[in-house]
């Protein structure tokens, strides 16, 4: 019997090694052992699903006369929506700079087509950070236009007026986009960019030249392709694509997949919220005011590219009449103070699902703690420090249980040696002495189990929070959010694992024995390419747990012994 079981354990353990280095090759880059396991598709077609162009938005989310294309320039031949007469300007990128973005405009549609961080760098280190980007690899764009008739889109060539730079002491830089006359009214488009600030306020002041009433209808979205973000780590999973926000739903993401199957499930109509794209630290959204109605829509619009947005319609405007509305557009990093101040539940784009109602508390406390020690890594030590004192006489009682058992341990297995071969006598026999001896097996585990929502939501607050990235700590730790590049930490931590393993009582199986071995092991492996942060919260956690049960097996005259594994 105990071949049989040594020799599944071994089987497991093999396969576990396989997949390991499965995940080790996928993370590499390299083609995977059983297949690409990856969903992303080849620059090469990510070019041409821009280039093919897409409905700007679902037939079925809109009425018709939508635009039919939206995203990159049309190749030659492809249709386009009729624009009335020749643009009277050239099509040209303008290129605009505040104190913290660096912007690029499309003057066909005033279209936002890139936006750069200047205090955020780069994965690889050696640029700054771009969000939106339309060029031969990448598509993640900002659009809005008019539909309801033969009226501007983002299609249609406008003519820019902005300054270039944020001149030095002014609070506001300004970009103007006017489209000329089509089928009688003619949109006016207008960026402006506060000082310090990742979200501007877009005016369309909709003007009608014609002589007959119109009720046009404004479209906001977000396009872009449904690529895997580059370095995505194959060992923990983020959120990339869509999502919305209305007080009726809440937040909820949108999977690609989804999309794809034609099972999203969005709002259709609201009067307030917003529509994002999101990713691991930053996002992208459109607001409108609250009290506005709009229609909310995603779809699939080419091989590879989604469109998430909202339609408003307007009033109508009486011949030689203006109408204007404003919205907000959101492009940056995910600070959960500055998204709060944006648009109400825009905060919600920093996902921690389901443990929210914790883990908003826990990150509120480590920006406190931050602004104390003014270091993210002493931050999230602290921070670690502080539940662990908050738990403490919680974990006591799991460590007096544990430290109860390893005292009758002896007994147990000298019990289980006499009644070996007769397994239910053995269980009678067993119970009877956590009878004799006041012990409940389960008493360690019970006070583990409430405090693991805690720690699962602490290992999302440090996950999600953007301002781990490029943070330091010490020595050779410069970047919180990246694996640690000499593999220290994680050493450490696989170390911390294995002595907190060995002060626990040895189960009575041996098969469970060598399983507590193993696993931790395991585990231990994907933590050489976790961030650093998440590590270093593992690690403190780790000797602050081996410190109390040291502390606590001493004081209740169980002498502290490494229970070493028996392969």
């Amino acid at each position: 019997m105990n071949d049989i079981r040594r020799t599944i354990l071994w089987v497991i353990f093999g396969f576990s090694l396989v997949m390991l280095w499965n995940q080790w090759q996928v993370y590499n880059g390299k083609p995977a052992i059983f297949g690409s396991l990856s969903n992303a598709a080849a620059p090469a077609a990510t070019a041409a699903s821009a280039s093919a162009g897409m409905p700007a938005v679902p037939a079925s989310a809109g009425p018709s006369g939508v635009p039919a294309q939206a995203g990159a320039t049309a190749p030659a031949g492809a249709m386009v929506p009729v624009s009335g007469a020749a643009p009277s300007v050239p099509r040209e990128h303008i290129t605009v700079t505040t104190d913290v973005l660096r912007l690029t405009f499309d003057t066909e549609g005033g279209s936002l087509t890139r936006t750069e961080f200047l205090n955020q760098v780069a994965d690889d280190k050696t640029s700054t950070f771009v969000l939106l980007d339309e060029s031969a690899g990448r598509t993640y764009v900002a659009q809005s236009g008019l539909i309801g008739g033969d009226f501007p889109t983002h299609k249609t060539v406008m003519t820019a007026s902005a300054e270039r730079t944020l001149k030095e002491g002014a609070d506001q830089l300004v970009v103007r986009f006017e489209s000329p006359e089509q089928g009688g009214v003619k949109l006016v488009k207008t960026y402006s960019f506060k000082r310090g600030a990742y979200d501007a306020t877009v005016r369309h002041e909709i003007m009608n030249a014609g002589t007959t009433p119109v009720s046009p209808k404004l479209y906001l979205q977000l396009v872009r392709d449904g690529n895997k973000l580059a370095g995505e780590s194959s060992f923990y999973s983020t959120f990339t694509g869509p999502a919305a926000y209305t007080e009726a739903k809440k937040f909820h993401k949108i999977e690609f997949s989804d999309i794809e199957k034609g099972k999203a499930e969005i709002d259709k109509d609201a009067t307030n919220g917003y529509v994002a794209m999101v990713q691991h630290y930053f996002a992208s959204a459109w607001v409108l005011p609250d009290g506005v109605k709009r229609e909310l829509f995603v779809r699939k619009v080419s091989d590879n590219l989604y469109s998430v947005g909202m339609i408003a319609p307007l009033d109508p405007i009486a011949p030689g009449a203006t109408k204007s509305i404003d919205a907000s557009f959101f492009a940056g990093p995910q600070v959960e103070g500055m998204l709060e101040k944006v648009a109400p539940g825009l905060e919600l784009v920093k996902d921690y699902g389901w443990l929210t109602i914790l883990a908003k508390p826990l990150y509120w406390l480590l920006t406190q703690l931050y602004t104390f020690l003014h270091n993210w890594g002493w931050a999230i030590m602290a921070l670690v420090l502080t539940i662990k004192v908050a738990f403490y006489w919680l974990q006591a009682k799991g460590y007096e249980s544990m430290a109860k058992m390893k005292a009758i341990n002896p007994k147990v297995m000298a019990m289980r040696e006499r009644f070996k071969d007769n397994p239910q006598q053995m269980q009678q026999e067993m119970m009877k002495i956590y009878r004799e001896e006041k012990v409940n097996p389960m008493g360690g585990c019970f006070p583990i189990m409430i405090q693991i929502p805690v720690f699962i939501a602490l290992y999302w607050v440090l996950l999600s929070s953007v301002e781990m990235r490029g943070a330091p700590w010490a020595m050779w730790i410069h970047d919180l959010a990246a694996p640690d590049p000499y593999y220290i930490l994680p050493l450490v931590m696989t170390l911390t694992t294995l002595l907190q393993t060995a002060l626990n009582p040895a189960p009575p199986d041996p098969m469970q024995a060598k399983m507590m071995w193993i696993m931790p092991l395991a585990f231990s492996v994907m933590f050489f390419f976790f961030p650093s942060g998440l590590v270093l919260y593992w690690i403190t956690n780790n000797i602050l747990s081996i410190a109390q049960q040291w502390l606590i097996n001493t004081r209740m005259g169980v002498p502290p012994q490494f229970n070493l594994p028996k392969f």
